[in-house]
């Protein structure tokens, strides 16, 4: 037998001592199902189990006890139940003809038992479920919803995932088996209303994988309810799809009576409105809704917030059909964009994968979840419109912007749905920018620790040659305007830096003069006897017209003090490129650290272009994040070639 079976000679001994010790007492049967529970998870021994005829000894158990919580102690029983979900996981027809189903179910049911008893019970019944769809019947009749749910509150992580389990496969096999009945729906209601799946998410305890996974094939399960309004097109001769139409313009234009008009007024009226709500087809608003998906979904979700935040609905579309055709946001056209989007971030028509564990809990906290982030996400996508100063020709942009937004969001697991739209406000576009840029220089391995080492380290050879260039600037130097106390800029002067960067020469220039020689320049100040660099407000040229210059002129001053502070020259950049090359130029030959945004950003193009180029022999070769160790040296060095040695 063990060379045919391939098992060992004590597991066919140990099947022996159980057929032999049925009637025996309970000690020897307890030892005889605990060894029995060991072994009978190996396919072949369950399988010659059964062809034994040995699952009939234990239906047996079952059947011939009219109490069999009493009658058999806790320690046989937990070694009961194992051995038999073991052994009747291998074959559905055993299931089928299993006679204890009320008896296991009582179990379930019961309100104190062993817990390793209920959750041997909750996965055979399980298992009962899919095998097959009488058997579906018989479970839904025997075991009570609330019994099941109450299981998902207790603190036994293992009893609320076996729970879970059972309530997901009388769930899936509802929706195939018995899809016009309304148990799946009632199923649905009390998980969603009376079990409170935040005591499992929520628990001091982490969510296990297998827990993750119902979770997922709930929500998955759940949220395809919608898949046939999203493949259904509206139909245009559809009653009562029309009114809801129509229903959204009334909701947000208060229009005079329609009764009293013409007909062609009338239409012309309902085209204009439909036009401001921001359908594509004004005449005949339906033909934007033929495309499925979102088919009818997409009015659903429009309906929906028009009549759930009536004054958010209406602050939208007010506020874009005042504004220029080309800026404003289409409410109808950005819903329908908007509602696909959400049934693809939600997987709304996909089936559960077998392995999937991705749920969010934000959809355990709302009974309309697609609904509620349509109306958050829709009044987003008007804030990132207003941000991103679009246009019509910008629209694709801003949805893949909105899609970045709501996938980012979702990602942080939010709980609630007002912790999602602080979160998803929050990542307006320019941090969405920001992030993408992190992410490129991660791609481009720019931020690895080594790659940040040597930047470092060509950061001052860089900020030397930018000083250079500053010094350069101002030995060429630069046209300035004088400012009299009329305002007036009719007069020009000159200043650049002596060659040898030791002196300041300045003076009055005529308008087409472009380089004069420096000859020409009569006045001087010596860089050894400048005090300091002033700029915006802090100038004294500044100071005396006090509540006369603007902001422009602000941004745009500069000026040195010499001689103790006693006098000063002062400057009025005609650009801000101009300002920041001359504070530049000037710190340095104060020996101060430039500190300008021009200076900032040709330091990083310097730096990027420079780490290119020395990493151009490592690409599509991974930088470590750290160097690799040294190794500890050798005990002797007796390897080592003695050269004096050698020459004698």
């Amino acid at each position: 037998m063990y060379y045919i079976m391939g098992i060992s000679t004590s597991s066919i001994l140990c099947l022996c001592v159980f057929m032999l010790c049925v009637f025996s007492d309970s000690g020897v049967r307890c030892d005889s199902l605990k060894q029995l529970a060991c072994v009978s998870t190996d396919v072949t021994f369950a399988q010659e189990f059964i062809s034994r005829d040995g699952h009939s000894l234990l239906v047996k158990i079952v059947e011939d006890a009219d109490d069999f919580n009493l009658l058999y102690p806790h320690r046989i029983l937990s070694h009961y139940y194992p051995t038999l979900l073991s052994v009747l996981c291998y074959t559905n027809c055993i299931l089928c003809l299993f006679p204890g189903t009320c008896q296991i179910a009582s179990f379930v049911n019961a309100k104190v038992l062993d817990a390793s008893i209920q959750q041997v019970s909750l996965a055979i019944l399980e298992s009962m479920v899919l095998s097959s769809s009488s058997l579906f019947q018989q479970v839904k009749q025997e075991v009570t919803l609330e019994r099941l749910l109450s299981h998902l509150q207790v603190t036994n992580q293992q009893i609320q995932t076996k729970a879970m389990a059972l309530l997901m496969a009388l769930l899936q096999t509802a929706g195939d088996a018995d899809r016009q009945s309304k148990y799946s729906t009632v199923l649905n209601l009390w998980l969603m209303v009376c079990c409170d799946p935040q005591n499992i998410i929520h628990s001091s305890a982490s969510v296990g994988d297998e827990m993750a996974h119902y979770l997922y094939v709930l929500q998955s399960v759940t949220l395809n309810h919608l898949e046939p309004r999203m493949r259904m097109p509206l139909d245009s001769y559809n009653q009562d799809q029309r009114e809801i139409l129509h229903g959204l313009r009334q909701a947000a234009f208060e229009t005079e009576s329609e009764n009293s008009l013409s007909h062609e007024r009338r239409r012309s009226l309902c085209a204009k409105e439909f036009k401001k709500l921001g359908f594509s087809n004004n005449s005949n608003p339906g033909q934007d809704l033929l495309r499925a998906p979102p088919g009818l979904l997409a009015l659903d979700t429009m309906a929906y917030f028009a009549s759930r935040y009536p004054d958010a609905y209406s602050r939208f579309v007010l506020e874009n059909s005042s504004r220029e055709d080309k800026h404003e946001c289409p409410f109808a056209r950005s819903s329908i964009q908007l509602t696909l989007i959400l049934c693809e971030i939600l997987r709304i028509g996909e089936p559960p994968s077998e392995t999937g564990s991705n749920y969010h809990p934000i959809f355990f906290s709302q009974d309309r979840l697609l609904e509620e982030l349509f109306c958050v996400c829709i009044q987003l996508i008007n804030k990132t419109w207003k941000e991103m100063r679009a246009t019509q020709e910008d629209f694709d942009k801003v949805m893949q912007v909105v899609r970045e937004q709501i996938t980012r969001t979702l990602s942080s697991k939010p709980t609630s749905l007002e912790l999602f739209k602080n979160k998803v406000n929050a990542l307006n576009y320019s941090e969405i920018l920001k992030l993408r840029q992190t992410e490129r220089l991660h791609q481009e391995e720019t931020l690895a620790p080594p790659v940040l080492e040597l930047k470092e380290r060509l950061k001052p050879e860089l900020l030397e040659l930018i000083r250079q260039q500053r010094l350069n600037r101002l030995c060429q130097g630069t046209l300035f305007r004088k400012i009299s106390s009329r305002r007036r800029q009719d007069k020009l002067w000159y200043c650049r830096l002596s060659p040898n960067h030791k002196v300041l020469h300045f003076g009055d220039v005529e308008e087409d003069t472009e380089t004069p020689p420096i000859e020409s320049l009569q006045e001087k100040i010596p860089v050894a006897d400048i005090k300091a660099l002033l700029t915006g407000k802090d100038c004294p040229h500044m100071k005396e017209n006090k509540g006369k210059q603007t902001k422009e002129g602000l941004d745009l001053a500069f000026s040195i003090t010499y001689d103790v502070e006693e006098y000063s020259l002062n400057f009025i950049a005609s650009s801000r490129t101009d300002f920041c090359l001359w504070t530049d130029g000037l710190s340095v030959l104060l020996g101060r650290d430039m500190s300008s945004e021009c200076m900032r950003s040709e330091l990083d193009i310097l730096l990027s272009m420079e780490i290119k180029l020395r990493l151009l022999d490592l690409e599509n070769v991974p930088i470590p994040d750290c160097a690799p160790p040294v190794p500890k040296p050798p005990s002797n060095f007796n390897f080592c070639y003695d050269l004096s040695q050698a020459e004698q």
